[in-house]
Parts: C-alpha cells; structure tokens; sequence
C-alpha cells in the first residue's frame, strides 16, 4: 500500500495573522497545495486543524486530515471560482430530488410527502422559492422566481460555508436539504437519510447490496466531515 509523506516536523502551532490564524510547522507557516497562504477566519478551526497535523504518526495520511482538506479546497478552489460554483449549485434547484415522486401510489410515494414536503414548505417560507412537485422521471419546469430564490440563498453564503453547502448539496441531490443542512436545521445523519428514501424502499423490497452499502457509507462520512468543519466556523 502506498504510503502518504514521511513526517517531517516536530511542533504545530497557530499563530494569529493579518485575516486571521495562520498554522506553523516549526515555525513555518503553512500553505495550501497551490501555495496559497493557509490563513483560517475562526481560531477554534485553526485549533482543530493543528490538532490534526500533531496526530499524524510517521507518515502523513490526507485522507485522516479532512478538516485540512475542506480548508485547502475552499482557498484554493471555491475563493478563485466562486460565481461558477454558485452557478453549478443552482442549477441542482431546477431539478431538486425532493420535487421527484413515485409515479404509482406506494408506501414510498407517503414516505415522500411525509419526509420532503416539509422541507420545500420550509425553502418556500424562507427564501420565497416554491418549487412544483411532480411524478415519475418527466422533467419539472421550475419557476423563475423560484430558481432564483434559491440561487440568491446559495449565494449568500460565504466561501467556507459555500464549500460546505457543496457536499450538502452534491451529496443529497437537493438544493433544498443542502441548504437546510448549512443552515443547521438538519444534521448531516438526518439529510443523507432524508435525501435517500428511495435506496432504502428497494433495499426493504429487494435486499442490500454491499458495494451500494459501502459508497454510501464512504458519502455520509463525507456530508459528516463537512459538518465538522462547519461546527468550527465563526456563527455568521
């Protein structure tokens, strides 16, 4: 197997910077892997994402860092593309998974209306967007008022919480759960839950399946390395 880089310092600590916390290798102050300066907005962040660098062992292993990874990503990737990133999320909203039922009437389609509706209630009281409903796989012609509630709403966010509501969104399928998971009314367990009714209904009718089991697993603990992130940062 493949090892990650060899460790090569001693003492991590964070520094306080012009923008912010810096974290230092030995004094030397980190940087992103585009050689960005790594500069976090919230100490308790800063302090977490010491703490994984003082964790590794001999070698260096990313994928036990997720914390630096979503801070790398938002410097490097969400702040310079920001407008394009708002733009791939919304359109998630023109075709948002809760606005999709079972065609025929099932257990599933009141499963549906029972866990989703109030959630587009809920987009629809707080951003003004109020999205149709539709049966089957025919594609739903959304209003403009209503994509545009929900583009204004992602882009409100700034670039931590965007890189955020990325996972939440991508993960679920849903402009709406995304947006309700950063917003802290759903948890990361309970809108991965909620976004994945219909896996679950032909997992009852047909039996699991272990390499679907497997890369949900891998996407939850995705949506929950996004929610930690969160957690620490500053309350807006």
């Amino acid at each position: 197997m493949k090892r990650g880089t060899k460790r090569f310092y001693e003492a991590v600590n964070v520094a306080p910077v012009e923008g912010g916390y810096a974290i230092t290798l030995d004094g030397k102050a980190m940087r992103t892997p585009a050689s960005a300066n790594l500069i976090l907005p919230h100490r308790p962040l800063a302090e977490a994402i010491a703490r994984e660098w003082r964790g590794q062992g001999e070698w260096i292993e990313p994928e036990a860092m997720p914390l630096t990874r979503y801070a790398n990503t938002v410097i490097d990737r969400v702040t310079p593309r920001r407008e394009q990133l708002v733009a791939e999320l919304a359109k998630f909203a023109g075709h948002d998974l809760l606005c999709y039922r079972e065609a025929v009437t099932t257990e599933l389609m009141q499963r549906q209306a029972a866990a989703w509706d109030p959630w587009l209630a809920w987009a629809t009281e707080r951003y003004g967007a109020e999205l149709a409903v539709g049966q089957g796989v025919t594609a739903i012609e959304q209003s403009p008022e209503a994509l545009e509630g929900l583009r204004r709403a992602i882009a409100a966010h700034d670039e931590h919480r965007l890189a955020v509501l990325h996972a939440g969104i991508t993960i679920t399928g849903s402009a709406v759960l995304g947006l309700a998971f950063v917003a802290l009314k759903l948890s990361a367990t309970a809108a991965f839950d909620t976004s994945r009714l219909d896996e679950v209904y032909q997992a009852e009718r047909w039996g699991r399946d272990g390499e679907a089991e497997a890369r949900e697993a891998s996407l939850l603990a995705d949506l929950v390395a996004a929610e930690s992130y969160l957690s620490l940062l500053p309350p807006t």
